[in-house]
């Protein structure tokens, strides 16, 4: 992805509810009864942010974002609310933080770096502190395969030879567990697999638009970029099969992970 492109709160958006069900889920298993301080990792366009304010309505709670527009969203739409522009590889937290929570963000972290990050960020608690993620964890579903596939053919597939994407598979619970539990007290580690129900075959399209189909359609011209959402498009045809009215079911699996620090 360009340094230059910024994310679409508005495209993000399309599928709100969606796209906020899993921080509802994830902060449903956070152990914490009254958190004094809560940062919001990616906090996006504030929706993650929303759901958090309206459990802990007494905590100072700040959203930070690496993208201006969604930013500019949040600061919108919660005027009550920080929102910060920063990084994950250099964020450093003012206080002690009693919740890191993150939906949806650390699966654009290079693979690499994915635990360092959360490993600082742990350690800069006290102890029982919690950090809460969630990511997709779709690499292999057909709707992301598809992507890797038509960006090989036809006339874009020069433009996107060698591009980065956030497609890599997310690290395992195996993984996840060798690495963060020796600084916790507790760990809990869990999948769900949601099944959007889409009103066509373009809606899928129009999903991933705002996501993981960025890496490969932001580089592109409009006419190329016009071709090769046709034929990603043809490829959601044939993965998904259309229901008996016409709507389409999108498998849709996420990882979890609630870390309490020893």
């Amino acid at each position: 992805m360009s340094a230059t492109s910024d994310w679409s709160s508005s495209q993000y958006l399309k599928f709100e509810a969606e796209r906020t069900r899993p921080s509802r889920d994830l902060l449903a298993q956070v152990p914490l009864e009254f958190p004094e301080t809560i940062v919001d990792l990616g906090c996006g366009p504030g929706n993650s942010t929303a759901v958090i304010a309206a459990r802990y309505p007494d905590s100072r709670i700040t959203g930070m974002d690496s993208s201006p527009d969604m930013i500019k969203k949040a600061k919108a739409t919660l005027p009550n609310i920080e929102f910060t522009l920063g990084d994950l590889h250099t964020y450093p937290p003012k206080e002690p933080t009693d919740l890191f929570f993150t939906n949806a963000v650390f699966q654009w972290v290079p693979y690499a770096d994915r635990i360092p990050i959360i490993k600082r960020l742990i350690q800069t608690q006290s102890s029982g502190g919690v950090f809460a993620l969630q990511v997709p964890d779709n690499a292999n579903e057909p709707s992301h395969a598809g992507m890797r596939i038509a960006a090989l053919e036809g006339p874009w597939a020069k433009t996107l030879s060698g591009r980065r994407t956030a497609l890599d598979p997310f690290q395992t619970p195996q993984e996840l567990y060798d690495e963060i539990k020796p600084l916790c007290s507790s760990l809990d580690i869990w999948h769900t697999n949601y099944e959007h129900v889409l009103d066509d075959h373009w809606a899928v399209v129009e999903w991933v638009k705002g996501t993981g189909l960025r890496p490969f359609v932001d580089p592109l011209s409009e006419v190329e970029k016009e071709g090769f959402l046709k034929a990603y498009l043809e490829r959601i045809k044939k993965a998904y099969p259309a229901q008996y009215d016409g709507k389409v079911l999108l498998r849709y699996p996420r990882l979890f992970m609630v870390a309490v620090r020893a």
